[in-house]
């Protein structure tokens, strides 16, 4: 390829790297795990099967300073059948992070802003994420339940986002304030679920 050349042809060749790079994990015996898209996993004779992901997608955003919290909170999520989205656990060395993180979002089924002393008058990339999570929030039906914001510690939340939507505390009992977290989520996913069910189908 020449300096400067784009279009679909430097596409292809992306497409065909990754399939190289998909190809190599496998002939090893690895799983590949794809953010958004699902498994492709190894089997005998040279074979592979692909699971996909129908979790739901849960975007944390938080400070580095509580990254032990919040990698609490992206084990349990996880163990608990969601799929959680952590920039330390998903960003890929040479990924263009800025739009990985905002692609994410986007697709992400819940948003929790992890908010603590540490977090709220810090300036940076946790901030910008909130207010991209507040312009995607606009696009979802005013009764659903997207940005849920939580509370690390004894914090105050923006007020921006404290007169607009109800917080949960993950302290001073954080398996209690876990749970509560959970079945916001699990009421809102079944509430999705019977709006779709009664959406009438295109003829």
């Amino acid at each position: 390829m020449t300096k400067g050349e784009s279009g679909p042809g430097r596409r292809w060749s992306r497409v065909g790297q990754l399939a190289a790079i998909l190809k190599e994990c496998l002939e090893e015996g690895k799983q590949v795990d794809i953010d958004g898209l699902g498994i492709f996993r190894p089997r005998p004779r040279g074979r592979f099967e692909f699971v996909p992901h129908d979790r739901p997608k849960v975007f944390l955003a938080y400070v580095q300073e509580d990254a032990a919290p919040a990698g609490r909170l992206f084990e349990r999520l996880r163990a608990g059948g969601f799929d959680p989205w952590m920039d330390r656990r998903k960003l890929l060395p040479g990924q263009n992070w800025p739009r990985s993180i905002e692609d994410a979002i986007e697709t992400c089924d819940f948003f929790l802003a992890c908010f603590s002393r540490r977090s709220v008058s810090k300036k940076g990339g946790f901030q910008a994420e909130i207010r991209y999570a507040l312009d995607c929030a606009r696009r979802v039906p005013l009764d659903d339940t997207f940005l849920i914001p939580l509370r690390l510690d004894e914090c105050r939340v923006p007020a921006r986002i404290r007169n607009e939507i109800q917080y949960l505390d993950l302290f001073p009992d954080w398996e209690r304030g876990f749970r509560r977290v959970v079945r916001v989520m699990e009421r809102q996913l079944r509430k999705r679920r019977r709006t779709e069910m009664q959406e009438p189908r295109a003829a």
